[in-house]
């Protein structure tokens, strides 16, 4: 068994893809022509974005909308930078919310958390032991 991938669904797959360009530096690898499903160039596992629709019609019994719920849902994608301040004025710059500005943690990683304009939540943190 390997970690394949990650599908977020989100209301506009090109306004996701768009967005994690610009704040994050992040290289599109794929959108589809329907605009239902992109993917992010992220390394060894992938990061795809999938319209609510496509969501939909996997989940019938419906799903929470991250967009859509006044909280961040309990899951984050993690993103490593030697420099997390930058990073984390850049996603702001891009559109993103702040929810917890850079700080250092006891066992000296820096880490901050963004909330995407599609509801995603973002970790921006240096590589641990770095």
């Amino acid at each position: 068994m390997k970690f394949g991938y990650t599908i977020l669904y989100v209301p506009d797959v090109a306004a996701s893809l768009q967005f994690y360009e610009q704040a994050f530096g992040l290289t599109r690898r794929f959108l589809h022509e329907s605009g239902t499903y992109g993917e992010l160039d992220t390394g060894a596992t992938t990061l795809a974005f999938a319209a609510h629709l496509l969501g939909e019609m996997h989940f019938p019994q419906g799903y929470v909308k991250a967009h859509a719920s006044e909280t961040p849902l309990g899951m984050e994608i993690a993103l490593v930078t030697e420099d997390v301040p930058a990073a984390h004025a850049r996603a702001l710059q891009a559109g993103a919310d702040e929810l917890v500005a850079p700080d250092i943690k006891p066992w000296g990683q820096t880490v901050s958390y963004v909330r995407c304009p599609d509801g995603s939540l973002v970790e921006l943190c240096t590589p641990v032991g770095a």
